[in-house]
């Protein structure tokens, strides 16, 4: 993306027309079920994938176009109730070695088919990520069995040039686990915390001590981590605002340089492990509005930078600082700033995006663990058999509208010259339908549109999902009601 970011002119700090503003009447007005944007078309668009297809996606990749890996770890040693997430629940560590086996033929029999850069005889990777289920299931030798592997398949950059990240439980290191990361050449860590309430905890089976998570942050630190993020839940059972406001200001203290706050969405009749949460002990919807609301002025008055969709950041923070100079993109990671990258999944239910030319594919391996280790089984005698089972291929309107709405969510602004110049359009003509539907967000302050572009205003910034929703051309049409709420 390289619209100019309306925050350009405030680079380095925060000033009030970045914050977003809280407006009950106006999210109670605009409040309703969509995607999370991770891509567009949003996953609900995967067909099935012809047999030879991810080969030949794979070989034609650009070689110079650098990759982003992605690692799913599906196990973990405990349920958590509000979990929606892909995971398995297995105390048996031989799970583990047996599942990193499984990653280390996929890795090979992708590798076999992606050519290097000029000059190089491996492919350039910038960014890494371990997500879950829970990686730290991996035994600290097991990290370092697949760490050292990846050397040899992949050129990787420094570690204080790339971005290599992990999910952490918490309750799941060993003692030397944040060490053996951190010489590895890992850089940034998210835990899980969602919150420090003790009945809380208890209520969605995830119990941890305040002091567990403070030691945690401080070793990393002293360890030499570059960003370390901590991801809150509001909703859960139990919680209030003053108690979700107490764990807020906790962890405040300990001076997260990212927070994730996510809106927990009860779906038990989707997400079995929901079925354990009661629905007469969750809060009700005023007091969830309340909590965000709260949630929002207190971590922005400790100068915390709103990113968007419930992701927030220190001023120095390399997302807001991406984000002020019209550089922070979104894929299936979330928000990074290796928009430049190939996103290459290993692991079952990985998702891969890879761009050929104008055209951009998305696939995702097999959701199901049997099924998606059969799969590889079958690819070490079988060359033509690939794990991915389901794709998406972009057309040129897709990747037009994608750019209208990741600019939207990560700038909160979309430039009708820059979209003119990109795309050979008239944007206005082209989006005349959307610009009148818009008309009603005008109206209510959320946005401001004029012949140069549109541009989120504070009272619209919680609400990004909904402006973008319009330029959605698939949502109307087939999937109403299939997503949870905005808020």
């Amino acid at each position: 993306m390289q619209t100019e970011s309306p925050y350009a002119s405030t680079r380095g700090s925060i000033t009030s027309k970045q914050l977003p503003a809280f407006d009950e009447s106006i999210i109670h007005k605009y409040n309703r079920s969509g995607p999370r944007y991770t891509s567009y078309p949003t996953a609900l668009e995967f067909s099935p994938i012809p047999d030879d297809l991810e080969i030949k996606i794979l070989q034609n990749r650009e070689a110079r176009a650098p990759l982003s890996l992605y690692f799913h770890i599906p196990f973990c040693r405990h349920l958590c109730y509000y979990c929606a997430c892909n995971k398995i629940i297995t105390k048996k560590n031989s799970d583990s070695g047996d599942y990193l086996q499984y990653l280390i033929a996929e890795i090979k029999h992708k590798r076999r088919l992606l050519s290097a850069p000029e000059g190089s005889s491996k492919p350039l990777v910038k960014q890494l990520h371990l997500g879950g289920g829970t990686p730290t299931f991996l035994r600290d030798e097991e990290m370092v069995q697949l760490w050292e592997f990846l050397q040899t398949q992949f050129e990787f950059l420094p570690e204080d040039q790339g971005d290599y990240s992990i999910e952490i439980d918490p309750r799941e290191l060993s003692g030397e686990t944040l060490k053996t990361l951190r010489n590895l050449g890992f850089n940034r860590i998210s835990l899980g915390v969602q919150d420090l309430d003790e009945t809380v905890q208890i209520a969605v089976n995830r119990v941890h001590s305040a002091e567990l998570i403070e030691n945690v942050l401080n070793e990393a630190r002293e360890l030499g981590f570059h960003s370390i993020n901590i991801d809150l839940i509001y909703g859960l059972p139990h919680q209030t605002p003053v108690t979700l406001d107490k764990t807020v200001q906790r962890i405040i203290e300990m001076s997260p340089d990212r927070l994730s706050v996510f809106n927990y969405a009860h779906l038990p009749e989707r997400f079995k492990a929901q079925r354990q949460i009661k629905d007469e002990d969750l809060p009700s919807p005023a007091a969830k509005l309340t909590m965000l609301g709260n949630t929002i002025n207190t971590l922005t008055e400790a100068g915390y930078q709103y990113i968007g969709i419930d992701h927030f950041a220190k001023p120095d923070d390399e997302l807001s600082v991406a984000q002020r100079a019209g550089k922070l993109h979104r894929n299936f990671q979330g928000y990074t700033i290796m928009g430049d990258c190939d996103l290459l999944g290993f692991g079952v239910s990985s998702i891969s995006q890879i761009a050929n030319a104008n055209t951009r594919y998305i696939l995702q391996n097999d959701t199901d663990l049997q099924g998606y280790q059969a799969n590889i089984d079958a690819a070490q005698t079988n060359l033509m058999t690939m794990p991915a089972v389901k794709y998406i291929k972009t057309s040129i309107k897709d990747r037009l509208r994608e750019y209208v709405i990741m600019n939207l969510l990560c700038h909160d602004y979309i430039d009708f010259k820059d979209v003119n110049q990109k795309f050979g359009i008239d944007a206005i003509t082209y989006f005349i339908d959307e610009i009148q539907h818009l008309g009603a967000m005008q109206e209510d302050r959320l946005i401001d549109m004029d012949a140069a572009g549109i541009r989120v205003l504070p009272k619209g910034r919680l609400l990004g999902r909904n402006v973008a929703m319009v330029f959605d051309e698939y949502l109307e049409k087939k999937h109403k009601n299939r997503f949870s709420k905005v808020i």
